[in-house]
Formats: C-alpha cells, sequence, structure tokens
C-alpha cells in the first residue's frame, strides 16, 4: 500500500548542528521538507555547501538556495563588518556577530515560500538555552512572528494560520546531539564555525565553535568534524 502523501513544510536550513536537527525532526514527525538556504553575505559562506549535503541526505523534495546580500543594511560580524569575536565569555550580552533582524527576513521568506506552496507549517532551528544571546531566538519572538503571520497572508485571513515549528527551543545542546543522533543525523555535514579556517576548518574559538564542543562534550558523542 503506498505511503500517504507527506503534508509540505518549509524548513530553514543553515548547514548547521540545529537547522540540521530540526529538519530531520520535521521529516521523522512526516513532513515534506522544502528545504530553504540564504546566501546573505555570510562571511562562513561554507555553510550553505554544507546545506546542501543536508538536503540530499534527508531527501529534502525541494532545496531553494536563495541569494539576499545584507551586507548593505546588516552591521554584523558575519557580514564582515568587523572581526568575529574569539574566546570571548558566553554570557547574555548581545555579540557582535548578531545580524540585525535577520530571523525576520528568513521567516518572511519562508512564509512567502509556505503560502505558495500551500503549506501551513515553518520549522526553524532556534534555541534559547545553548546560544548567543541573539534577540530572536526567543520565544517571544517566534510567539509574535506566528500572530504576525495570520494577520498578514492571505491563507492566514481566510483562516488557514501558520504555525512557525521551533522543537529546539528549550533544548541544551547536548539533549539536541543526542536526539538527533537518535535519528541517524551525520553531523559530518554540517558546518557551525563562524570564522573558519583554510579548506573550512572550524576555528574553534568562536562562539559557535565553543557552543559545539560544549554540546558533543555534555552528550558524551564525538564530533566527526574533528575525527
Amino acid at each position: 500500500m503506498p505511503e500517504p502523501p507527506r503534508r509540505p513544510a518549509v524548513v530553514l536550513l543553515s548547514g548547521g548542528l540545529d537547522s540540521t536537527t530540526v529538519a530531520a525532526l520535521a521529516k521523522a514527525q512526516g513532513f515534506e521538507v522544502n528545504a530553504l538556504t540564504v546566501r546573505y553575505g555570510q562571511v562562513h559562506a561554507c555553510e550553505v555547501d554544507a546545506a546542501r549535503a543536508v538536503a540530499r541526505a534527508l531527501g529534502a523534495a525541494r532545496h531553494v538556495e536563495l541569494d539576499l546580500d545584507l551586507r548593505a543594511i546588516a552591521v554584523s560580524a558575519l557580514t564582515g563588518a568587523s572581526a568575529v569575536p574569539k574566546d570571548r565569555p558566553l554570557d547574555d550580552a548581545i555579540p557582535a556577530t548578531y545580524v540585525p533582524a535577520r530571523n525576520t527576513v528568513f521567516l518572511s521568506l519562508a512564509l512567502a515560500w509556505a503560502e505558495s506552496l500551500g503549506a501551513s507549517d515553518v520549522f526553524l532551528g532556534v534555541n534559547a538555552l545553548d546560544y548567543s544571546g541573539y534577540p530572536d531566538c526567543r520565544p517571544e519572538f517566534v510567539a509574535a512572528f506566528e500572530r504576525l503571520a495570520r494577520l498578514g497572508t492571505k491563507a492566514g485571513v481566510e483562516g488557514a494560520p501558520f504555525t512557525i515549528h521551533t522543537p529546539l527551543i528549550s533544548m541544551t545542546k547536548a539533549e539536541i546531539i543526542r536526539r538527533g543522533t537518535e535519528l541517524g543525523v551525520d553531523y559530518g555535514l554540517t558546518h557551525s564555525c563562524y570564522d573558519p579556517l583554510a579548506g573550512g576548518r572550524p576555528c574553534g574559538r568562536c562562539d559557535s565553535c565553543v557552543l559545539r564542543a560544549k554540546g558533543f562534550a555534555e552528550a558524551g558523542v564525538p564530533d566527526p568534524l574533528l575525527a
């Protein structure tokens, strides 16, 4: 007997650890994964290659790589406006790697694609525990955007509201890695480093590298990128 068709969902896929785990979770929950990756002028653009590899590995129905260069309007260390900070204490201060309104922009793009696909579900890999202090990773932001989506779209106005899924938002990095490992995620395909060395090797010192190393250590799982 043929499988019933999967319900389409748009998954924002950066190629990092969190977004890869979210894509795997969406697939495990029976959704058809339509992956959206944004090439926004990030200095660590090799994450786009990682997203491409992840989308293939997960069998995404579609993978759109969208060019939207934010460097002219978004001042951030991740768009080359300053050096990526290294070896800093991880606290609640908003770091130089914050990209102004990035998740607002990305969710708007995902929302546009979802409405065009007839999908009412968008998945985002934000996390409010082991993260770098970004304001657009908080539950309050996600709830506010979900309200906006219901008010500002034809589908929402006509009674088909959107759901922004953030299944990792209350999980530690270790919990995320354990869950992804259970789902068979190949973290060797992912890229997390904000300031990669030659050949895309992780620097080991930026916030993202530090959080990744902490997560794998606490999960008791070796990081395949360091094998």
